[in-house]
């Protein structure tokens, strides 16, 4: 089952949308998927520094 999305606004430069267009063209991907994508991989780089529990290696 798909999990429930919300709406939002987002600016992106002209190269990204072209470039997001052209990759969606070829696979058939929708540019909100890729960048759903590109926003997990952030979320992912910076997770230490969001809100949570602390995991035994950052304790020591």
């Amino acid at each position: 089952m798909a999990r429930k999305k919300i709406s939002t606004t987002i600016y992106i430069t002209p190269e990204q949308n072209e470039r997001l267009k052209a990759l969606n063209q070829k696979t058939k991907v929708p540019v909100a998927e890729y960048i759903r994508q590109g926003i997990d991989l952030v979320l992912d780089k910076y997770k230490a520094q969001l809100p949570g529990q602390a995991t035994f290696d950052e304790l020591s």
